[in-house]
C-alpha cells in the first residue's frame, strides 16, 4: 500500500495528537496503541450500548446508568488520569 501526503487543515489539539502518534517508533506497542485509538474513537461516534435495555430497545446514549457505559466510561477516565499523574503500571521496567 503506498502511503502519499494528505492536505488537511488541524486543529492545535489534532495536530498534537498526530504529531505524538508520528514520534513513536514502528513497533508492535504502535499498533496496538493505533487499535486502541481507532476504538475509542468509534466509541465517540457512535456512543452507543450495544445492550438492550428492559424495554427492548438499545441504548443510543453513552449517559445511561447501564453497566457497560459506566465500566466504559470508569476505564477512559482512569486510563487518562492514570497518564497524567504518570502512574506506572505494574510491569513497567524501571
Amino acid at each position: 500500500m503506498t502511503e502519499s501526503p494528505v492536505s488537511i487543515a488541524l486543529s492545535p489539539a489534532e495536530w498534537h495528537l498526530v504529531s505524538e502518534l508520528r514520534a513513536v517508533p514502528s513497533s508492535i506497542l504502535k499498533e496496538k496503541a493505533l487499535e486502541l485509538f481507532a476504538a475509542v474513537l468509534d466509541f465517540a461516534r457512535e456512543p452507543r450500548c450495544a445492550e438492550v435495555q428492559a424495554d427492548g430497545v438499545p441504548c443510543d446514549t453513552p449517559r445511561g446508568d447501564c453497566e457497560q457505559c459506566l465500566h466504559v466510561d470508569w476505564m477512559l477516565e482512569t486510563l487518562r488520569r492514570r497518564t497524567l499523574e504518570g502512574v506506572e503500571h505494574p510491569g513497567a521496567v524501571r
